[in-house]
């Protein structure tokens, strides 16, 4: 049975960290593993929101880190779904530094995939995604491809 779809709109989450000494690295930069685990959380939010089920990371893509972030920055981070496939769902995750007056530059950008579960840990069929934007038509499109793209690297064992 297909479950109702819903829109990018519905499941998108934002979550914003305050840098502390206890997220630096020995180069007194943000800790890069410190950043996945927010977007591994932001990521998880979004699909248990579209999906309404517990969710498990399969992979993670595309994580490229663009600019430092030091002590006393903020960050935001912005999930939004891209892509669902039957059990799996690609969210996006961006990362921005926010300054004192509010600009934000790029820092990263991730697309994680997880897949919804059943109370029993199986993959279970996940609600399809209502595309109203031009850019979210882009995004889905771009996910189609990564998706095709992961498929092919698994089938090839690379």
């Amino acid at each position: 049975m297909q479950k109702e779809s819903k829109t990018v709109a519905e499941s998108r989450a934002e979550q914003v960290q305050w840098i502390m000494p206890q997220h630096i690295n020995g180069s007194h930069r943000l800790f890069g593993g410190m950043l996945m685990q927010w977007i591994d959380v932001v990521a998880g939010v979004v699909a248990r929101r579209h999906s309404n089920a517990e969710v498990t990371t399969a992979c993670v893509d595309n994580l490229r880190f663009k600019e430092a972030v030091y002590v006393n920055s903020t960050i935001v981070l912005i999930g939004e779904m891209t892509y669902v496939g039957n059990t799996s769902m690609e969210v996006r995750v961006d990362t921005f530094v926010e300054d004192i007056m509010g600009m934000r530059r790029s820092v990263n950008r991730a697309y994680v995939v997880l897949v919804a579960l059943d109370d029993n840990e199986n993959p279970i069929e996940v609600p399809g995604l209502l595309i109203q934007t031009e850019k979210e038509k882009f995004e889905w499109e771009a996910g189609k491809k990564r998706y095709e793209l992961r498929k092919k690297r698994r089938v090839e064992r690379f």
